[in-house]
């Protein structure tokens, strides 16, 4: 099972509002692809790299665009920490 924590649905509307400013089309295709991708780690959970400024083989994290899904693996399934922008600073207590 793939679940979102409450901080990485605000990820995923903020991302959502940022670029629709531009185009609501575009914002519509991104978070269906973040999601598509996100909702895929069911059936392949490791497939992600771990992440490096944390270093943990349960933390790992996938790419969609420029942005970075960073998710656990867990015995009861995958939770969805966050979605960031991969040129933001990422610091571990960030999660």
């Amino acid at each position: 099972m793939v679940t979102w924590s409450i901080p990485s649905r605000e990820d995923l509307k903020l991302i959502y509002e940022y670029i629709a400013r531009d185009s609501t089309f575009s914002a519509k295709k991104v978070i269906k692809n973040i999601v598509t991708r996100a909702m895929g780690l069911i059936d392949f959970p490791e497939i992600g790299r771990v992440v490096p400024e944390i270093g943990e083989s349960n933390i790992r994290e996938i790419f969609v665009y420029s942005y970075r899904i960073i998710y656990q693996v867990s015995a009861n399934g995958v939770e969805i920490l966050t979605v960031i922008h991969g040129k933001r600073n990422f610091k571990p207590e960030d999660l």
